[in-house]
């Protein structure tokens, strides 16, 4: 009987067939951040709330504002959630992002919603890291390959509960602000961008890492909002994610985010997203 797990001849020449990027990214819709940087310019604070450390909270954003989330008093990372303000079904689809840019999201690149939206929900426009870059370990900085660190994976791991996972957060957190029962608000708690966390995946066994973010107080990342926005942010009981996470051993700090609404005219010939065009037929 022939071994199945032994390689083949010619395992070498299947090993060096040549990687194709998946998508035409550049047919994508053009991101005009000259048109951004402009509305931001004469833009006004209009809202805003602070994120406590190990706790989560919600905020709204119209369509056509920025909002900034910046680190306060000590190096912290978020987990961040974006719904559609009418229709909590439509959110951030981190794996479609992945797709359409990369590991990690930085200026210029969009969050897109789930199907059957699909649809920008916010672009960067502003980002204090974005010379960080990838590092020797493989590292980068705003992810969306993560998850986000929850109450299940940490009884599974530990035997333990834990209440102030991410998840938790961001479940009490659109409970309060939307006015829903916890367990009419868990479902709609979603894959996360991790603002400000630097990960990766190990050179050898290609295990997901984090380590130390390299955020300090005064650093923030922007986005423009595409549609209106309810935004869910959660200050990570890691902190800065550089030594453990999932309870309560990590010094943590809190998280501002700020919304600011742009001068009268400033958007002139911008429109909120559509939602995708695709008749939904499925070939029926």
């Amino acid at each position: 009987m022939t071994d199945p797990s032994r390689e083949p001849a010619d395992a070498a020449a299947r090993r060096a067939a040549k990687p194709l990027v998946a998508y035409a990214v550049e047919q994508l819709p053009p991101v005009d951040l000259a048109l951004y940087a402009s509305a931001r310019a004469g833009a006004e604070p209009v809202d805003g709330v602070m994120v406590p450390p190990r706790d989560g909270r919600t905020f709204d954003v119209p369509a056509g504002h920025f909002f900034r989330i910046t680190s306060v008093d000590g190096p912290q990372v978020g987990d961040l959630n974006l719904w559609n303000a009418h229709d909590l079904t439509e959110r951030f689809f981190s794996g479609k992002t992945r797709q359409l840019h990369a590991t990690h999201v930085g200026i210029g690149d969009r969050l897109w919603s789930n199907l059957p939206g699909l649809r920008p929900m916010a672009t960067i426009t502003a980002d204090t890291l974005d010379w960080y870059g990838w590092d020797a370990d493989g590292g980068g900085v705003h992810d969306v390959i993560g998850t986000r660190c929850d109450p299940y994976t940490n009884c599974l791991l530990k035997g333990e509960e834990y209440h102030h996972c991410c998840h938790s957060n961001l479940t009490r957190a659109l409970a309060a602000g939307a006015g829903l029962s916890l367990a009419e608000a868990e479902p709609h708690v979603h894959d996360v961008m991790n603002v400000f966390m630097c990960t990766g995946f190990t050179l050898d066994t290609h295990q997901y890492f984090m380590k130390a973010s390299p955020v300090r107080p005064g650093d923030y990342i922007e986005f423009f909002a595409e549609m209106d926005l309810i935004g869910g942010l959660s200050a990570c009981p890691g902190g800065d994610c550089g030594s453990s996470h999932s309870d309560d051993s990590t010094p943590c700090y809190p998280l501002r985010v700020e919304v600011f609404r742009p001068a009268p005219g400033s958007l002139e010939g911008w429109q909120p997203a559509r939602p995708n065009s695709y008749s939904r037929s499925h070939g029926v």
